[in-house]
């Protein structure tokens, strides 16, 4: 085990003094060693199943957005269920949203909007945990657990929990969202989350004066490598031992800091939510597999307008940025990004200007992933209160992010009764993606 210690102690949030430090081979993730780690994702390899190199960015917009203001403004319905927000044109004939998104409607034709999808459960927990697992459990608006695995663990045990090139882990949270970890597949598969200490376990900590010369940083980097080949220290180590230690002297790690980004682009993401789409853009091109981002805000019982006008701006030029990004940069193929909440809001306009829980019809929209963009798939009913066409439901929303990612479909895993489950046991990809 190899470990740079600095001189100065802290204190953790509990109040616990400790030195800073790094442990090659322990990041924190789990009972697992991050050779273990990467040693499982090369066996996963090894034993046939299929490892690619996709990515999934889930943009979370918990709360519930109402689907009506955001991308299925239905300005043909009577008044109260029409957008209070009006609508904006998008590149697409005939094709508008709602009308806070004017930087998101000049990219919709890089995207694709599904206006169909639906499912049976209006609560925050029970919604949450049926679109991020696919199944439903109203235990969980009582104070319940979540049963299923999210998609990002089912990942993370398919690939394994690191990145065999790079060292990154497979699935990472920028912010939680409920039901987004592993269940029954154990803690191994949990989110890595980079605001605990397994990410600052990942930054070497070296002596402060030396921080405050970058050119001597990075003399001291070089020096620990030569000293290493000079005492043979990499020969003694297996090939994940070795992964590892790379992880550490490598710039993985740099992808979690945007001071290593053009500061132009930056600017063009913009702040809060910007920051944190460009990190996981950043993060999937250095090998992780999911990111998940929590934007919350959207339980807009009432004045619907104003929240939407206060709440809107932010995520207009985020993923305006991201979608042009993602196709400047040629990744598109290989980085999908889902929005979604955990259910749309009700159709007609309530007493107190706003809108309520209604999980019988929400949006999705997505971008990338080698799916086909430009268009909308489903309709909604002439109230926008159910969908007109065949729903889409979270199953399908499933089956569609594992044939991005290169997941079987059949995928089965043992639950915590000692039965083999499937992952997916009804859901198909949506055809006109695919």
């Amino acid at each position: 085990m190899l470990e740079f210690v600095s001189r100065r102690r802290s204190r953790d949030c509990e109040g616990t003094t400790r030195r800073d430090f790094i442990k090659v081979g322990s990041l924190g993730l789990g009972a697992l060693t991050l050779p273990q780690l990467l040693r499982a994702r090369a066996e996963a390899a090894s034993s046939g199943q299929q490892v690619k190199d996709t990515s999934v960015i889930w943009l979370w917009l918990s709360g519930g957005p109402t689907h009506v203001e955001t991308f299925d403004p239905k300005m043909t319905a009577p008044s109260e269920y029409r957008s209070v927000t009006g609508e904006v044109a998008t590149p697409l004939p005939g094709v508008t949203i709602g009308g806070t998104f004017p930087q998101i409607a000049s990219v919709v034709d890089k995207m694709a909007l599904v206006r169909s999808f639906a499912h049976t459960n209006s609560g925050h927990g029970g919604g949450t945990h049926y679109v991020m697992t696919g199944y439903d459990n109203r235990a969980v608006d009582n104070g319940g657990l979540p049963t299923r695995p999210s998609i990002g663990s089912i990942l993370s045990r398919v690939r394994g929990a690191n990145n065999p090139r790079t060292g990154m882990p497979t699935y990472v949270r920028l912010n939680g969202i409920l039901a987004d970890g592993p269940a029954f597949l154990g803690a191994a598969f949990n989110p890595f989350d980079p605001s605990g200490q397994a990410r600052r376990n990942m930054s070497l900590v070296v002596e402060k004066v030396r921080l405050d010369d970058r050119r001597s940083l990075l003399t001291g980097l070089d020096q620990v490598n030569r000293a290493a080949d000079r005492n043979h220290l990499m020969d003694g180590l297996d090939a994940f031992e070795q992964q590892a230690f790379n992880l550490v002297l490598s710039r993985s790690q740099q992808a979690f800091d945007l001071k290593y980004e053009d500061p132009r682009v930056v600017d063009r993401y913009g702040p809060g939510l910007g920051q944190q789409l460009l990190t996981a853009r950043r993060l999937c091109e250095a090998g992780c597999g999911f990111v998940t981002i929590d934007y919350g805000g959207w339980d807009m019982h009432g004045q619907i307008k104003t929240s939407m006008e206060q709440r809107a701006p932010q995520m207009d030029q985020a993923v305006a940025a991201l979608v042009e990004d993602l196709t400047q940069r040629c990744v598109d193929k290989n980085i999908l990004l889902v929005i979604s909440g955990e259910f749309g809001r009700t159709p007609k306009v309530n007493g107190s200007a706003g809108r309520d829980h209604w999980a019988p019809l929400s949006t999705l929209a997505l971008a990338g992933g080698g799916l086909k963009m430009g268009q909308v798939v489903g309709e909604s009913a002439a109230k926008v209160d159910v969908p007109k066409t065949t729903p889409i439901t979270p199953q399908d929303l499933m089956a569609t992010i594992f044939q991005v990612l290169g997941i079987d479909g059949r995928t089965q895993f043992v639950n915590q009764a000692g039965r083999p489950v499937y992952m997916i046991e009804d859901g198909k990809p949506i055809a006109e993606l695919v």
